[in-house]
């Protein structure tokens, strides 16, 4: 498994956001750890910045999102900017439109990705989690989405991901109350699919990132097509997508390659082409 630390770090929002790759895996760490990760609004576009960055890269296969500091993913919005970006309803609606494009950035992400979620994920964390494919866990890990404690609303998009994940019943019961939840409850609720202890989660994390890397790009990419298609009403389906991508994957050198690798009896190496 490679070591993260010691690839190329490339930083972003003054070094509030983090990338590196290896090994066909991109990480971005949120930088932020002594306010628990809070994102500014610089950080919000910081990330945008990062995950284009991955997503144009051809050799990364697969985004983990992480962050730094082992006390928290990411702790919400960054209040001490409050005042001065969403003092009210207009300042707010500017600062919404600035980072709701990064989250609309991960929410038609081309390529999987995993949030790897240790301490507090709260607020605008929940919605960067709930946007990734895939939520793994630290059994330290606390979940929650105060807005009704701050006297704000939280907006239909994570509204709509959190009452898909975990159904309508439970989205009133954490929006309403305002209430953390831990993971254990997480985990049971569907909030969550994995958990691990703290001194796991990494390594657990990469060794499922790295088997999504060596995977076939094009089926990968098919499944969280037709998934996404899944999810939406019947009148609002894009069948013809559907169908483009299975004759794609059906008329691909890695639908060859797998085919060869499997009669050979060996590990294949997909080319996402």
């Amino acid at each position: 498994m490679p070591d993260i630390s010691s690839t190329t770090e490339t930083p972003y929002a003054d070094g509030k956001i983090l990338k590196h790759t290896a090994s066909g895996v991109g990480v971005i760490t949120f930088n932020n750890p002594d306010k628990r990760n809070a994102m500014s609004l610089e950080m919000w576009e910081g990330f945008g910045e990062a995950l284009t960055s991955l997503r144009d890269d051809e050799k990364v296969r697969v985004v983990i999102l992480r962050g730094a500091g082992g006390k928290a993913f990411v702790s919400g919005a960054d209040i001490s900017q409050f005042e001065k970006v969403r003092h009210n309803a207009a300042a707010s609606e500017e600062y919404a439109r600035r980072s709701a494009a990064q989250r609309a950035l991960l929410a038609d992400y081309p390529k999987p990705t995993i949030a790897c979620i240790d301490g507090y994920c709260l607020g605008g964390g929940m919605q960067v989690a709930m946007l990734a494919d895939i939520r793994l866990a630290s059994h330290d890990s606390q979940f929650g989405i105060p807005a009704a404690r701050l006297g704000i609303a939280y907006g239909y998009d994570g509204l709509r991901h959190l009452v898909s994940l975990v159904g309508p019943a439970w989205a009133r019961l954490l929006m309403y109350t305002g209430m953390r939840i831990d993971s254990a409850e997480a985990l049971r609720i569907g909030l969550v699919e994995r958990l691990f202890p703290v001194d796991e989660l990494w390594g657990e994390t990469m060794a499922i990132a790295e088997s999504i890397a060596q995977n076939a790009p094009l089926a990968i990419k098919a499944a969280k097509i037709t998934i996404a298609q899944v999810l939406k009403d019947e009148s609002a389906r894009d069948m013809e997508a559907i169908k483009a991508i299975g004759n794609a994957c059906m008329d691909s050198e890695d639908f060859r390659e797998g085919r060869q690798a499997f009669m050979e009896k060996r590990k294949p190496k997909f080319r996402g082409r």
